[in-house]
């Protein structure tokens, strides 16, 4: 894995320090005590068989792990992904041993993702960190790249960190000469939000949001348009004639 992104011994502290990275060790590490103390239990039959399933999840971890080195992934990339595919192993496991089991892990995992929030990603990808007053600036230029795909997000949106790495990753994938990516914080500069339409917060909250810009021009998004928000003169919505015509 590439040095320059990131170092191991940064993210195991992070795994030591972080609510939703500590929690989820302890789920895991439950399971060894579980198991230990079902022995006793179980038949020799569904001992076996849950031996052999546990080999079997074992040599499927280490193939991911052989994946994702080879794909020279980020430490937070890869530790997403390992959470993810831990947390189908775990409840495939239990399910052998019992349902209720399963159900217990399921409510454990629910708790730590409602009561936790997963630490934002912080790569940025090909794309950059713009104020509100450099991104006017490059889309009015003319000497940039012909579209520019925005993401604005904020630190104290939930959402916002559950999506964090997504879009680094679409930038590493897709940026090209005519296509730019950028990032505008509204936590740092809220009255962007108004300015580009966009409700931040509320049962109405549209972050994070993706405005895609061709030539200064707003031609699509995500979440729709707030029009209860005014954008800049500047950065106009075409018309739906217009739209069909791009």
């Amino acid at each position: 894995m590439d040095k320059k992104r990131s170092n191991p011994m940064e993210w195991l502290n992070q795994m030591v320090g972080e609510p939703y990275y500590f929690f989820h060790f302890l789920s895991f590490f439950s399971y060894f005590i579980v198991r230990s103390s079902a022995s006793n239990v179980l038949s020799p039959q569904i001992t076996q068989l849950l031996f052999y399933r546990e080999i079997q999840a074992v040599l499927a971890f280490f193939m991911l792990i052989a994946y994702k080195m080879a794909r020279e992934e980020t430490w937070e990339a890869f530790i997403a992904d390992t959470l993810f595919v831990g947390k189908i192993f775990l409840i495939a496991l239990t399910l052998i041993m019992d349902y209720h089991l399963t159900l217990w892990y399921f409510v454990v995992f629910s708790v730590i993702y409602v009561l936790t929030q997963q630490p934002p990603y912080e790569e940025l990808g090909s794309a950059s960190k713009l104020t509100p007053l450099q991104l006017e600036a490059l889309l009015t230029e003319g000497n940039t790249s012909r579209f520019w795909l925005v993401e604005f997000r904020a630190s104290f949106s939930s959402s916002c960190r559950r999506a964090s790495r997504c879009f680094p990753e679409l930038s590493i994938t897709y940026s090209n000469k005519n296509l730019s990516f950028g990032i505008v914080d509204l936590g740092l500069f809220p009255n962007a939000a108004e300015k580009f339409g966009i409700s931040p917060g509320g049962s109405m909250g549209q972050l994070p949001t993706y405005i895609l810009f061709e030539n200064a021009i707003e031609v699509s998004r995500f979440p729709e348009f707030n029009f209860e928000a005014t954008p800049t003169p500047s950065i106009t919505k075409l018309t739906p004639h217009v739209q069909d015509t791009c």
